[in-house]
């Protein structure tokens, strides 16, 4: 996708059974993130959504140098995503 809410995706990370992990651009603050988002075909299966939820809120509670920090959450269109600190490497 181009976008996904107000993030522009510029290319992807990576990809697991549940999901993608895109490199992204936050158009209000003009940097780079890291935008995890359930795939599509996997919104069916409530219990994954479930966990990304409980992921993204055990996240964002987390503050410590060796954790990537939680920077927003939403949904857009239907999906659901997860705005990371990019860490490069």
């Amino acid at each position: 996708p181009a976008s996904i809410g107000p993030y522009q995706v510029v290319g992807e990370l990576g990809r697991g059974g549940a999901g993608v992990v895109y490199v992204a651009r936050s158009l209000a603050l003009d940097r780079l993130v890291a935008l995890k988002v359930i795939r599509p075909e996997r919104l069916d299966r409530p219990e994954l959504v479930e966990r990304f939820e409980i992921e993204a809120r055990a996240a964002a509670r987390l503050q410590h140098p060796g954790v990537v920090a939680v920077h927003d959450v939403g949904e857009a269109e239907g999906r659901r995503y997860l705005v990371l600190e990019l860490v490069p490497g």
